[in-house]
């Protein structure tokens, strides 16, 4: 009985479904036309408040007769067929029967035939201009509902596309470029599509798009988001359907129109090698050539740029180049650029660096070696620079082995408080006072001298320092 009762229910519904699609005035009838044209006007404002709430179960019945009655409205308006597809789209997603889902679906397809067939009869008066732009604009909504929602057999779909991108032109909506882009891609690898075809429809729409992002307006960022889908879809073949000799006559004409304009070599190049075009081809070779002088120059600018914003880093390859008084000059301009202590830190010991062990000015690197120091207050490396400075000198900072020792207590001295506060050089200064452990003043020439332990004397020399005597 259940079965008897869901197969009466289906019968129905197609029953319903045919005396609707086929009303009793013609296709493109208007109120004027009806029947009754009052009861057709009321059954209108009704569902259309409806509709504007989107309560669309509640519009649809009002909207068979509306639309039975008039399809067409008062003839200057196509709002029965594109509330009818809203209607029956809304159905079609809460459909579960699939019978009757088919069902809708041709009849979504057939209002957007219905209303085409009525602007391009004139039925519905429209200026000539808006009317051509009218039909364009439903054959684009009928062939992306046709391929998301109606999920219709893609060849069907890509007629409809494609009469909607003939139509429309440079005004094709943006709506049409995803899904013409997706059958195309779909048609050629299944080899519903030749190379020649897929090409070109690859061209029209970036035309389209292209056109469309260039003359701005309130849809420009909707073409831009449609062209990066369409090229990301067409990467999936684009090796295999376009070569050099047809990027080379593509892109020709807007070398020859702009041949010095570095964009423009910098946009052709790339894309000529990357479609296989290699050296001997004439048009590759030119560009090249000229692309070549172009980043040769820009490379110098931006290198230029660089140094001058890098001052810090180009001292360093300054210094490797053994330019030491360029690099001095250069940390000094990161040095006025920069806030940081610590990196203020790291440049004045970089400077003491190379003035006491490549140019050999003591003085003045021990003052920026305590510069670096006060900038860093726990880093022990300034320190173990000076203390190297006094053990290098100590060799000619007196005339015997107790004026020279002294020299060598104070380089231990530099070494004992590097480690002292860092414990990171603490292996290598504890290395280098055993080392120099072995040159401090000797007993003998202390007590020479009226010396003793523990007393305060002053070097000699550029060190100038007072230590404290020891001896061994």
């Amino acid at each position: 009985m259940k079965r008897i009762e869901k197969l009466l229910s289906t019968v129905l519904f197609f029953a319903g479904v045919l005396l609707m699609a086929t009303p009793a005035n013609a296709q493109c009838g208007k109120f004027t036309e009806a029947s009754n044209p009052s009861d057709a006007e009321t059954f209108h404002v009704l569902y259309r408040q409806d509709v504007k709430s989107k309560n669309f179960d509640a519009a649809i019945e009002n909207w068979e007769k509306a639309y039975a009655a008039a399809p067409a409205a008062d003839g200057l308006r196509d709002v029965h067929y594109t509330d009818g597809i809203k209607i029956l789209k809304d159905k079609l997603k809460k459909e579960t029967d699939q019978a009757k889902k088919e069902v809708l679906v041709k009849r979504v397809v057939g209002l957007y035939e219905g209303v085409i067939g009525c602007l391009e009869s004139g039925s519905i008066k429209l200026p000539k201009t808006t009317a051509e732009k009218r039909i364009a604009y439903h054959l684009g909504r009928q062939g992306f509902d046709m391929f998301y929602e109606l999920v219709t057999p893609y060849s069907q779909t890509r007629a409809t596309l494609e009469s909607a991108i003939e139509k429309g032109g440079m005004d094709t909506e943006y709506i049409v470029l995803d899904p013409y882009a997706r059958i195309v891609v779909h048609q050629f690898t299944n080899d519903k599509m030749n190379k020649e075809e897929s090409r070109a429809a690859y061209a029209k729409l970036l035309e389209i798009a292209d056109h469309n992002i260039a003359a701005g307006g309130k849809y420009k960022a909707y073409y831009e988001q449609a062209k990066g889908s369409v090229e990301a879809i067409f990467a999936q073949i684009e090796n295999n359907i376009f070569d050099c000799d047809y990027f080379v006559e593509k892109l020709r004409p807007e070398y020859d129109a702009d041949p010095d304009n570095p964009d423009v070599l910098k946009r052709i190049v790339p894309i000529l090698k990357r479609q296989g075009c290699e050296s001997g081809n004439a048009f590759l070779d030119e560009l090249e050539g000229k692309y070549a002088q172009y980043a040769s120059a820009e490379n110098a600018k931006r290198q230029a740029e660089f140094e001058a914003n890098n001052p810090g880093m180009m001292a360093n390859k300054m210094y490797k180049a053994g330019d030491y008084t360029g690099a001095i000059a250069k940390y000094r301009e990161a040095l006025d650029a920069e806030t940081d202590e610590a990196k203020r830190g790291g440049y004045y010991f970089s400077i003491a660096s190379i003035q006491g062990r490549k140019l050999g000015q003591n003085g003045q690197a021990r003052t920026n070696a305590y510069n670096a120091a006060k900038a860093r207050p726990n880093w022990g490396r300034p320190y173990m620079l000076i203390g190297d400075l006094y053990a290098k000198s100590s060799k000619n900072c007196g005339k015997d082995g107790y004026t020279r020792g002294l020299a060598v207590i104070a380089a231990i001295d530099k070494y004992r408080k590097a480690k002292s506060i860092d414990a990171e050089v603490a292996e290598e200064a504890n290395k280098k006072i055993g080392i120099y452990n072995g040159s401090i003043p000797p007993k003998e020439d202390v007590f020479m001298r009226g010396k003793q332990g523990g007393k305060k004397d002053k070097v000699g020399c550029w060190i100038g320092e007072t230590v404290t005597v020891r001896y061994n």
